[in-house]
């Protein structure tokens, strides 16, 4: 059984769930861009029913703007510091954490940890948005292709926002939610079971407006003729303002796992979701030349100048290790908390 709890912090109050009777070290999960913690309940249930764990305390937490936690605006100026300081705030409340972040959440978590190492007791990075953040820039060292971000933003995104707006929970249109879910959050093929519907209903909860998904944009003379706004989701992770290149000069330096789904298509050196690639393949008109980003390489690299980790590449999975490929995802979790 899980339950949910509204905690309130120093800075907003934040959906979290938790296992009853589970004590020891927690383990806080955050869920990526347009989820919630419900992706995390099977994570959850397995950790605190496996006896490899040596006693350990699974909680899983809505980001502000999802789930069930206080929609509290986002100053994307801030990059993802306004939900890596909600996570620091929580972690005063439940002590130092091993933190587990997927997607966004993974960039989440490299933010706390480039902040205050002491409260991590060891960060699992699962498909993490880029230390360079998502779009407009190239190269393992995430140089920006245009001064401005072009390329990036809250303006790269259209008729999804629509889907998400009108509640859309069929699979007629390649952009609802059920689709997007299928073709890109897990690997083709993947069978979701009886889980669907409830990830469906977890994306659905984002909220939306220039405050919140996905943000606000401005115009811009460069292709693709958007840049990053100073609002919302997407703008948080612009590379003009979240940019995390100096994770190795960090003391102490926590333990890191980085596992990743080899087939991802969200967060790829090809990703289907970079205005730069679907350009060079033809999918978005009178594309420049600019390059599309590196995204793996660029994680990559930040990790191989901090030294302390381990990367597990996981066959037959997406951008979703936790839900399409669960054995697999908690074997390397589990051995590494346990390890860590």
């Amino acid at each position: 059984m899980i339950s949910a709890e509204r905690i309130s912090t120093a800075r907003t109050t934040l959906n979290v769930l938790s296992v009853p009777g589970t004590t020891g070290e927690p383990v806080l999960l955050i869920h990526g861009n347009v989820s919630s913690s419900t992706f995390w309940r099977p994570t959850m249930a397995a950790l605190a029913e496996s006896p490899d764990t040596g006693g350990l305390r699974p909680l899983a937490v809505d980001l502000r703007g999802f789930g069930d936690s206080d929609p509290a605006p986002v100053d994307a100026t801030r990059g993802l510091r306004d939900y890596s300081d909600d996570i620091l705030a929580l972690l005063d409340v439940i002590g130092p954490a091993h933190l587990v972040g997927w997607s966004m959440g993974g960039g989440v978590v490299l933010q706390v940890l480039r902040d205050r190492p002491e409260a991590v007791r060891s960060a699992i990075l699962v498909n993490p948005v880029s230390p360079y953040g998502f779009g407009g820039t190239t190269g393992p060292d995430g140089v920006l292709t245009h001064p401005d971000g072009a390329g990036s933003g809250g303006g790269t995104v259209t008729e999804f926002v629509d889907r998400l707006r009108a509640g859309d929970r069929s699979a007629d249109s390649p952009l609802s939610p059920r689709s997007v879910l299928r073709a890109t959050y897990v690997a083709p093929g993947a069978d979701l079971g009886e889980d669907e519907d409830a990830y469906v209903e977890s994306m659905l909860s984002t909220r939306l407006g220039e405050d919140h998904y996905p943000g606000d944009s401005v115009a811009t003379t460069v292709w693709p003729g958007v840049a990053p706004g100073k609002r919302g989701v997407l703008n948080a992770m612009a590379p003009t303002y979240f940019r995390i290149d100096d994770l190795h000069t960090i003391d102490p330096k926590p333990p890191i796992l980085w596992i990743r789904g080899a087939e991802d298509v969200i967060v790829s050196d090809t990703s289907l979701f970079d205005l730069a690639h679907l350009g060079a393949i033809g999918a978005v008109p009178d594309w420049d030349g600019t390059p599309a980003q590196p995204m793996v390489t660029q994680t990559r690299a930040v990790l191989d100048r901090y030294g302390n980790y381990r990367e597990v590449a996981i066959p037959g999975s997406g951008h979703s290790p936790h839900v399409e490929k669960p054995a697999e995802f908690r074997a390397a979790l589990i051995a590494h908390l346990c390890g860590a």
